[in-house]
């Protein structure tokens, strides 16, 4: 079986790996695809997300890193993915990710989400949060795994 998680890793944190790795042993071959939006502004390009991504997970043996830039019920078209995967750190996700589930059901009727509860340590974490601190020069290490860590650091250096 084959299912994608997808999202725009701006960056990539603990909490999303914790997802990640507990997907990942429930399936042949988890797809984590990192998006693209063109009405989004990110702090990293999408090759730099891409990167950190492939780095934060090579040893998972069963994920597979892409890239997608349009509806994602075409990019399960493509692949012959019939399962999302979606993390939920609070209630206040469920909302927003249950009108996506049923819009993209509506888009591909079978197309399945299935939730995953973010472990409680990880469930106060956003990329938002990652970014803002990191920008302000505060300590991000306990959020997000190692690359993410030097990515910041040679990103702001270079600004």
């Amino acid at each position: 079986m084959k299912a994608m998680y997808p999202g725009s890793f701006d960056p990539i944190t603990l909490g999303h790996l914790d997802v990640i790795r507990r997907a990942a042993n429930m399936v042949d071959t988890l797809y984590v695809v990192v998006m693209r939006n063109p009405s989004k502004k990110y702090f990293f390009t999408t090759e730099e997300r891409m990167k950190l991504v492939k780095e934060s997970t090579r040893d998972i043996e069963n994920v597979v890193v892409d890239m997608h830039d349009g509806l994602l019920v075409d990019y399960a078209k493509k692949m012959g993915i019939n399962v999302v995967i979606r993390g939920l750190r609070a209630v206040t996700d469920f909302e927003f990710e249950l009108q996506m589930a049923n819009a993209n059901r509506q888009l591909l009727p079978k197309l399945e989400t299935v939730f995953f509860m973010t472990d409680e340590k990880y469930s106060f974490i956003s990329s938002t949060l990652v970014r803002e601190v990191a920008t302000l020069g505060g300590d991000i290490s306990q959020w997000v795994p190692k690359p993410v860590i030097i990515a910041f650091k040679d990103k702001i250096r270079r600004d």
